[in-house]
């Protein structure tokens, strides 16, 4: 019997900051794909991929952008930026 491992999700103070200050249902939105990312973070179906520009990945949720760091031995993953889809890639 295969076993799922969920990721711990660890968020950077510049993603707490925006989660707060984006609309809540928006806000809820993104934590709930970024709960869904951590059963799962490579499951074709969570619009991931990985950045090319960026050591991490980025997850789209409508115009969000959420940019991330995944380490797989370590089961984290370090949501470092939350931004508009403009404005997401330094």
């Amino acid at each position: 019997m295969l076993t799922r491992v969920m990721f711990t999700v660890e968020y950077s103070k510049s993603a707490r900051k925006a989660l707060k200050a984006m609309p809540r249902n928006v806000a809820k939105l993104i934590v709930d794909k970024i709960g869904a990312m951590a059963a799962d973070p490579f499951a074709p179906n969570n619009n991931v991929r990985k950045l090319t520009i960026h050591p991490g990945y980025r997850l789209r949720v409508g115009d969000w952008r959420v940019v991330c760091l995944i380490h797989e031995r370590a089961l984290l993953i370090a949501v470092v930026r939350i931004a508009p889809r403009g404005e997401a890639y330094p």
